[in-house]
């Protein structure tokens, strides 16, 4: 599929309207052997709710964001290398069915298509080209992921010290390490992860003493021998802005409230042929 649509001009087109759905805010997505494959749209689950995206399924990368106006405006670009994508399929919830994770180094998050056999090709389409990609890099699958957060919804109550019960004053708060929702006094604590931040980010009590305890291995380690030289990977930024979600609050969507998306006999999906 990649070497029939690679450099033909409906290839061209459909990639120049992505762009054009994106505008200004979005990333230049055209390059030589770039190949637009499908698109469609998933429902992808956010910190407050669940939330339709569209997706867009290129040969080497993935890119979604928010849904302004369907098929004329997105915003909150987001664009994830391929090579640094493993994929988990999950069982259903009440609320999302044909569940998968899609785990990178930086970010993990749990989307759901509108049917099985929708995410059967979502999936397949995926790991074929994760699986080109890697052959022709000669590099392994990616071991270390970032945890996927845990919905704000999913407890009432702190995952770590399971005393404090969240409420309008009493904020939840999310450890950029485990993913848990826990409470002020169970994160006050910061820690520099570089892989998912420059900064240091807010983990919790439990994971701060892990990751001091690894640190001081490290350290160790790095006394006893010299530090290995390592080329740089080029590749893309993570994404264009802030995937946190409060870039795309439910004001900027314009998704119809009544939309059936679990028992539609429309297509959400299309991949190109």
């Amino acid at each position: 599929m990649v070497d029939h649509l690679a450099n033909t001009e409906i290839n061209s087109q459909r990639i120049a309207a992505v762009e054009n759905c994106f505008g200004a805010s979005g990333q230049p997505l055209a390059v030589p052997g770039r190949v637009l494959l499908g698109e469609g749209i998933l429902t992808k689950e956010c910190r407050k709710k669940p939330k339709p995206r569209i997706f867009f399924l290129f040969n080497d990368i993935l890119v979604y964001g928010s849904i302004v106006i369907n098929k004329r405006k997105y915003n909150s670009q987001h664009i994830i290398p391929l090579e640094d994508v493993t994929l988990e399929t999950l069982p259903d919830t009440l609320q999302m069915k044909n569940r998968w994770m899609i785990k990178t180094s930086k970010k993990s998050f749990v989307v759901s298509a509108a049917s099985l056999t929708e995410r059967k090709e979502w999936i397949s389409h995926l790991e074929e080209c994760i699986r080109h990609l890697l052959t022709k890099t000669g590099r392994q699958p990616s071991t270390e992921h970032a945890a996927p957060w845990i919905p704000d919804k999913a407890t009432d109550i702190c995952m770590r010290c399971t005393q404090t019960k969240f409420s309008t004053l009493t904020r939840r708060h999310h450890c950029r390490k485990c993913g848990f929702v826990v409470c002020a006094d169970c994160s006050r604590q910061r820690f520099l992860m570089p892989r998912l931040s420059p900064k240091p980010l807010r983990v919790c009590n439990l994971c701060y003493r892990q990751l001091l305890a690894e640190k001081k291995k490290e350290a160790e380690a790095d006394r006893r021998q010299p530090e290995p030289i390592c080329s740089a990977i080029p590749g893309y930024e993570p994404s264009s802005g802030d995937d946190s979600d409060k870039s795309d609050d439910d004001k900027a969507d314009q998704w119809p409230a009544d939309t059936e998306f679990y028992t539609s006999e429309v297509s959400w999906s299309s991949f190109h042929s």
